[in-house]
């Protein structure tokens, strides 16, 4: 029933699993548990989220609890067909392929939810959004579901708003696990490692413009620091701009940074935060990425539009000829850029985060029928109990409030 690229893939697929088993200790005790529990036992799953071996072991615990299980990619450029073949080989049911058209992207999607899920884990809300539009009369089934990325609670909260969100869908991004450690160092520490293994080019000394001061920001603005670059911030929220000013970063609008920098990063969340009017005012050279969740953070049908010619400079670096005569360099297609052009953060930070999903779904079977139809947060229970274990871990032990502490703060 799967829909793979190529089976034979999986012996190195299945290599790229292991290696992230053996770094995730936090996931592989919820799989120890989910083994002995079954709390998934007799309920399908549908999963999308940016398929490589991170994530490929997410699947396998979650499996592991008793859960029948389709997957299929998040984003075309994230999905290595290795993983996909391991997958498969290992008894899964995969619908994705890398490099895809959006139609055949969609159509996977499509293929994922046609069986009629009863837990959802999304990445961006392609699952929940489609689930909505074309199998509204599976809903019923849908006990709840778990969003991954900024971006995915953006478009549930909107449609929560609205009034048309028709099951609970748990803010995963929003944990304390997840958000603080996988947005900022997470993404930090993965935004550098593609570029700088896509291009081969030293970051120290250059102007790094950031655009977007959230927890994603903060990371990459934090490592092109660190890595010697001298770092640019744009930003909309006023009290996120002084933020930024005060750990140090020069602030200034997208206008004035475009003819500054020498790479840039988007990490807003939003559509056309780099647009005609700024490529024109780029110095050759430039090189452009995101690290949002689309690929319309960089408008790239602007650019596509504007150029005078394109060619493919290096492996996953387009190149655009301008009519100033100056060159600039997308890379990945101006997707997400440490996924489309790398691995996605390290296994460490994600073993907090799919540890984060993986309970989040056992808490809405564990509690269906009793969950507002809204979009909720992770209970905290849950998030400390991903802290304390992360903890232990790393071999690291804290204090604990005394009785008479605890009556003084009135907890």
């Amino acid at each position: 029933m799967s829909s793979i690229t190529d089976i034979n893939l999986a012996p190195a697929g299945e290599k790229k699993i292991k290696w992230v088993e053996n770094n995730m200790p936090i996931l592989r005790a919820i799989a120890e548990e989910f083994e002995k529990t079954k709390p998934f036992a007799g309920l399908k799953c549908t999963l999308s989220v940016h398929l490589e071996a991170k994530t490929a072991y997410l699947c396998r615990v979650m499996a592991m609890g008793g859960a029948q299980m389709r997957v299929t990619g998040s984003n075309p450029l994230s999905t290595q067909d290795d993983v996909c073949a391991a997958l498969v080989a290992g008894g899964l049911e995969v619908f994705a392929h890398h490099g895809v058209t959006m139609e055949q992207y969609e159509a996977d999607i499509r293929a994922a939810l046609e069986w009629g899920p009863n837990i959802i884990i999304d990445d961006g809300g392609d699952l929940v959004h489609m689930m909505h539009t074309e199998f509204p009369h599976l809903i019923p089934d849908v006990i709840g579901g778990c969003e991954e990325t900024t971006t995915g609670i953006l478009r549930l909260k909107a449609m929560a708003k609205a009034g048309t969100l028709k099951f609970p869908m748990v803010m995963v991004n929003e944990a304390d696990c997840k958000h603080l450690f996988d947005n900022r160092y997470g993404t930090g520490q993965s935004v550098f490692d593609a570029i700088n293994r896509t291009t081969n080019l030293i970051v120290a000394g250059k102007e790094v413009v950031v655009a977007g001061y959230g927890w994603c920001g903060k990371g990459v603005a934090m490592r092109a620091k660190g890595l010697g670059a001298r770092v640019i911030v744009t930003e909309v929220d006023p009290v996120k701009a002084i933020e930024a000013h005060m750990d140090g970063f020069e602030v200034m609008t997208m206008d004035d940074a475009a003819a500054r920098g020498d790479i840039f990063c988007t990490v807003t969340g939003c559509d056309n935060v780099i647009t005609e009017r700024h490529f024109a005012k780029m110095k050759n050279g430039a090189i452009l990425t995101n690290a949002g969740h689309f690929d319309v953070e960089v408008d790239m049908a602007g650019l596509r539009k504007y150029a005078v010619s394109t060619y493919e400079a290096r492996n996953n670096i387009d190149a655009y000829v301008l009519p100033t005569g100056n060159t600039v360099y997308v890379l990945g297609e101006g997707r997400i850029v440490n996924l489309a052009a790398g691995d996605g953060h390290p296994a460490e930070i994600m073993d907090m985060s799919f540890a984060i999903q993986a309970l989040s779904a056992k808490y809405l079977v564990d509690n269906r029928g009793k969950v507002p139809v809204d979009v909720i947060a992770v209970p905290k229970e849950t998030d400390w109990a991903v802290a304390f274990k992360k903890l232990e871990t790393l071999g690291i032990s804290i204090d604990t409030l005394s009785d008479e502490q605890m009556e003084y703060l009135g907890i």
